[in-house]
């Protein structure tokens, strides 16, 4: 197996013509107050996971360079994004949300132009595969193109008067202020655009920081924010993270944080802030969520959906499935079809026809797995399936561990990778007393057809998680299904309509119901005085 996986990275002739030819991106320069500003400091290599064959060894394939910026830098932006804003004076705050979607649709129109080497850098940056990368991009496209929608319907309901109890009032929504936006490594494009877009609708000005992994990403698409937005509305921030944020932060400038990552990081962050009480937090966190496969469950389904959902893009998402609970009276017959589900799952490099398993884009998360299935394996576990956590540079091969107890660490840390635990059950209060006592609280699958045991399990766990996906994996779409979580899983609810909701705040405008006050708004909304009093109706 090992000699496999070692095989698995190729020789640079081997590779597609389009990444034997690629260039190197020099990103020598960052987006502040509509220009893009050359950086003169220091600049990071930006580098694939993915390992090449040269005459001089085996390389990481250098994907280019990015801005290491300083903190002056950062608060510079910050300087200017809060000048944009201008106490909601700003052209972008008082803009007409006609005339922000229009903006909106101009950048995605120059968004789509770059679909190409976005795909590519998303295989060449973090290992996504081609199929996966090719989602990423095009549901991303989706999503912004439904929060438009979801806009003009959100401002259809608020056109309109109000009269109650003698007072004559419209309620509208108003944006918040300066937002600092930091997406994660697995989802670097549609992550990062559910937090962004949302804020930008509404009105807010933007500090977008890339993530750790994934930093160039966002390079083809500079140009197109400097075009498709007034000076300052977007402005990026690069370097290291413990560098230019905590200054950002502890200015006390930064009135919204979307954030997705961990909860610990978040914490931190929000511990910088001088004044957390008016610091809002939109915050997609941590999750182990489970599976719990009953006993009169199709095991084919089941094994289906819990490959995919522990699995797809190597298991490095927030909804994946990252423990299973199986009942001890089908737990050999799970795992017998579990290991040749694994088998069955091509390895590669990402830009390979039907491949699942990929690099990892984290260097040190291949020692992480190791550890974690040491331990395991230490207090009574076994890997089950052949070549299970065999690894080689950045590549992991899957490992399924049983039987897993609360002993171990697997059992309650999030992995984040490929690995998958599973713990036998004889009782459904098992599995239920984990997710009580569990950190986290985003979903659950559940698997069967008893519908007295189903029933009980969703009553059991629709306080402890968000979302119960029934003979199906955890996931997040379609987009206008609210995500969110409780406990250390997230802060806020996001979908195409509940973020525009939380990157903003509702504000009424309300006078008492006499003739002089009804020819006052009257002459305001007829003669279009204001901006926010309006009855506007957008189609």
């Amino acid at each position: 197996m090992i000699n496999n996986i070692k095989a698995l990275f190729q020789d640079e002739k081997q590779l597609p013509d389009h990444f034997i030819n690629w260039q190197p991106i020099k990103q020598n320069y960052y987006l502040i107050n509509g220009e893009l500003r050359i950086w003169d400091g220091m600049l990071q290599d930006v580098r694939s996971p993915v390992r090449v064959h040269t005459a001089s060894g085996k390389q990481q394939k250098l994907v280019g360079e990015a801005p290491l910026l300083s903190e002056a830098a950062a608060l510079e932006i910050l300087e200017v994004a809060v000048l944009a804003y201008s106490n909601g004076r700003g052209i972008w705050p008082t803009m007409s949300v006609g005339a922000r979607i229009q903006s909106v649709q101009h950048f995605v129109a120059a968004m789509l132009q770059n679909r190409e080497e976005l795909v590519m850098l998303l295989q060449l940056e973090i290992g996504k595969s081609l199929l996966e990368a090719e989602r990423e991009f095009d549901r991303t496209v989706l999503y912004i193109r439904d929060t438009t929608e979801a806009l003009k319907e959100l401002d259809r309901v608020s056109s309109r008067f109000v009269i109650q109890q003698g007072i004559i009032g419209q309620i509208r929504r108003a944006p918040l202020g300066v937002v600092l936006c930091m997406g994660p490594y697995n989802f670097p494009l549609y992550e990062t655009f559910t937090t962004l877009i949302p804020a930008l609708l509404m009105g807010n000005t933007i500090l977008l920081k890339p993530p750790r992994f994934g930093i160039l990403i966002f390079q083809p698409l500079l140009e197109a924010f400097r075009d498709s937005f007034p000076p300052g509305v977007i402005n990026t921030v690069y370097g290291e993270g413990e560098m230019v944020v905590p200054p950002l932060m502890s200015s006390g400038l930064v009135d919204v944080l979307g954030f997705i990552g961990t909860h610990r990081v978040a914490d931190a962050l929000r511990a910088f802030h001088p004044r957390p009480h008016r610091l809002r937090c939109v915050l997609g966190l941590d999750a182990k969520n489970p599976a719990i496969i009953l006993p009169d469950a199709d095991l084919e389904l089941a094994v289906s959906e819990c490959i995919q959902g522990s699995l797809t893009y190597n298991g490095q998402r927030c909804t994946a499935l990252k423990i299973m609970f199986v009942h001890r009276s089908i737990v050999d017959d799970f795992l017998q079809c579990m290991s040749k589900g694994i088998q069955s799952l091509k390895c590669g490099m990402p830009w390979e026809d039907g491949v699942t398993i990929t690099p990892l884009p984290e260097p040190e998360k291949p020692a992480y797995l190791e550890k974690l299935v040491e331990d395991a394996l230490s207090l009574g576990a076994s890997v089950v399936n052949p070549g299970g956590g065999v690894s080689s540079d950045s590549f992991y091969y899957p490992a399924l561990l049983y039987p897993v107890t609360s002993a171990m660490r697997v059992y309650n840390e999030e992995q984040f990778g490929p690995v998958i635990p599973v713990v036998p059950f004889d009782d459904i209060r098992e599995p239920i007393e984990y997710v009580v006592a569990s950190n986290y609280g985003q979903q659950a699958s559940i698997f069967g057809q008893n519908t007295d045991l189903l029933a009980q399990l969703v009553d059991a766990l629709v306080n402890q998680v968000c979302r119960i996906n029934i003979n199906s994996q955890c996931q997040r779409s379609p987009d206008s299904f609210p995500f969110n979580g409780r406990k250390n899983s997230a802060d806020g609810t996001q979908s195409v309509a509940d973020a525009l909701r939380i990157f903003s705040i509702r504000i009424v405008v309300a006078a008492r119901e006499t003739e002089a006050n009804r020819e006052i708004i009257t002459s305001i909304v007829r003669e279009r005085k204001s901006h926010f009093l309006s009855t506007d109706y957008i189609l």
